[in-house]
């Protein structure tokens, strides 16, 4: 696998890891867990779409990003409160 296809998997993979555990229960899809995850993820995805120049899917990623980044200001806004994971 090149370079690029290893980036744009390990974003997928932490994108496709928020999905999973919020489904199954396993940490809530307003904890500041999630939220990392999914911020994490996004990031690598957008720069592993800027790597292969594939400008839809890092507008995708870039917005994926930019929401998550929101939820977690916003969650921490909150208080502690909200600090389930």
């Amino acid at each position: 696998m090149t370079y690029e296809n290893w980036v744009n998997t390990a974003g997928v993979f932490f994108i496709l890891l928020a999905f999973f555990l919020s489904t199954f229960g396993l940490i809530s899809a307003k904890s500041k867990s999630y939220f990392i995850i999914n911020l994490i993820g996004g990031g690598v995805a957008l720069y592993g779409c800027i790597l292969i120049e594939a400008v839809p899917f890092a507008v995708l990623e870039a917005v994926w990003t930019l929401v998550a980044l929101m939820g977690l200001i916003r969650s921490f806004m909150k208080g502690p409160s909200s600090a389930n994971s």
